[in-house]
């Protein structure tokens, strides 16, 4: 080919031995771990016959015998193929670099006559373009362990859905979420391993962390992207960007990706963003938290980040009032009146979302439980986590934490409502405890409802990406994606390495 590199015979070869050697090792430890121990125990060894071991390793060495066999059958498989594969591109190299001298000796001829030549030079390179990307993953040793990783946390987040009853997790169901989201994680933690003397393992707080007087929100979430968005929309709508504070608390593998992100992109407008992980608060612990006792005892239908809701008062002590907001929602306007809206002296201020019989208290709780039936009306409306004002001083006053716990001690069996909703958990604490508010300041439904009015959306304070449908999935609806899509800092080169359709 003319201006390239001849193709070299070896690196076929290579890559076939490496594909070797991993089928052998994979192979290897699959029929080691199905085959169960083979060594006798030292309770009935002294009692076997000398006759009955001997039998015992021969029938282990004609096993491994015919593993062998099947190995080695495999692999003149991979030469023949590997052999093949080297021919072809050799023979296709060696062609192209013909017919580029054939074009170069021919420049002079007339047009009509180069036609014929060009359509063949066109058809050729075309087939080996398409022979070179089909044969690419073969030799890209990165594009190998990146597929195998985002196999290997697909098939885990699968299998934790699976252990939950089959639960749905928003993050990952559909599209190239476990590939684009977890490649981003890994981006950035590559990032920060590359330079760790540039990112801060434990900056100092800033005084507004602690400071009343701002207004303060929380965010719970292991998707950088998503807090990202919620950051810079909830920015560009407030009037005075410097007054807001976000609290965002993850898990303690993801803070790191958290810290690389917001220190390359630094908070827009003068917000400020305070990055935690729950490993930051020493009183969440199995002594003091059903919730991690549960976890601990092997309830995997218990999510930790979802959970750690019901702490804000003893997470954010010097604080008086916290807007919860969850990582799917977008700020199209100043939230600063939230810190002004009376809540008549409740502990929460939410959204309502019942309409006619419709999610109620009976969707969510089991009334055939006593201790339910005695202290819940079914017909009771439920609202809706997304945005949520808390007075935390009320909160400290009636002691809802406590009560969450003993709905937690009295749930642990799951009779009384699924433990994967946490919503269900809210609806029993806050009970009677609860303020509406406007339903301007919270419109949900982007990630399931294809039919919310245009005037409603317009109006809303903030708009909610609820359901399966999340905007940084392929199935997207897509008249609502761009409301979520222009708020993600696309310069960001992590996006574009990790495949995001944006």
């Amino acid at each position: 080919m003319a201006g390239g590199r001849a193709f070299r015979p070896s690196a076929p070869r290579r890559a076939a031995l490496a594909a070797l050697l991993t089928l052998l090792f994979l192979a290897s430890l699959s029929f080691f771990l199905s085959s169960g121990p083979t060594f006798p125990r030292p309770s009935s060894s002294s009692s076997s016959p000398p006759s009955a071991r001997l039998v015992a390793v021969r029938r282990h060495a004609a096993d491994h015998a015919a593993v062998l066999a099947a190995y080695a059958a495999h692999a003149r498989k991979l030469k023949e193929a590997s052999a093949a594969q080297s021919l072809s591109f050799s023979t296709l190299s060696s062609d192209l670099s013909a017919l580029s001298a054939r074009l170069a000796s021919h420049l002079s001829l007339p047009e009509d006559a180069l036609k014929p030549l060009e359509k063949e030079a066109r058809e050729r390179i075309k087939f080996a373009r398409a022979l070179a990307a089909d044969a690419k993953e073969g030799f890209d040793t990165q594009s190998k362990i990146q597929k195998l990783s985002d196999t290997v946390f697909a098939v885990g987040e699968q299998l934790a859905r699976a252990r939950r009853g089959g639960r749905m997790s928003s993050r990952i169901a559909a599209g190239s979420t476990p590939k684009s989201l977890h490649c981003l994680a890994m981006r950035l933690l590559e990032a920060r391993l590359a330079k760790p003397n540039a990112f801060a393992d434990d900056p100092d707080p800033a005084p507004e962390f602690d400071d009343p007087s701002l207004y303060h929100y929380a965010i719970f979430s292991d998707n950088v992207l998503a807090v990202s968005v919620v950051v810079a929309s909830a920015a560009r709508a407030a009037d005075d960007p410097s007054r807001h504070v976000f609290h965002v608390v993850t898990a303690p593998m993801y803070l790191p990706a958290f810290r690389v992100w917001f220190a390359r992109r630094p908070p827009p407008l003068g917000v400020h963003v305070q990055l935690l992980a729950y490993s930051d608060f020493p009183f969440l612990n199995a002594t003091n938290s059903p919730v991690i006792r549960q976890i601990e005892a092997g309830k995997s239908d218990v999510a930790l980040l979802d959970y750690l809701r019901f702490y804000l008062p003893d997470m954010f002590r010097a604080l008086r009032r916290v807007v919860l907001l969850e990582d799917d929602v977008v700020v199209q306007k100043d939230l600063a009146a939230l810190w002004q809206s009376d809540l008549d002296g409740k502990v929460n201020g939410a959204v309502e979302m019942c309409f006619g019989g419709f999610r109620r208290y009976r969707k969510y709780l089991n009334f055939t439980q006593p201790i339910v039936r005695d202290r819940f009306n079914p017909g009771a409306c439920a609202w809706a986590y997304g945005v949520n004002v808390f007075d935390l001083q009320a909160w400290r006053r009636d002691g809802c934490t406590e009560l969450f716990h003993q709905y937690m001690e009295m749930n642990e069996d799951g009779e009384l409502w699924d433990p994967t909703s946490v919503l269900t958990a809210g609806l029993m604490t806050f009970y009677g405890n609860t303020k509406p508010l406007d339903k301007s300041w919270h419109v949900m439904g982007l990630g399931y409802n294809p039919s919310i009015s245009p005037e409603a959306i317009r109006g809303a304070a903030v708009i909610h990406f609820d359901g399966n449908m999340k905007p940084w999935l392929d199935v997207a609806l897509n008249q609502y994606k761009a409301l979520w899509t222009k708020y993600v800092d696309t310069e960001m080169e992590f996006l574009t390495l990790c495949n995001f359709g944006l």
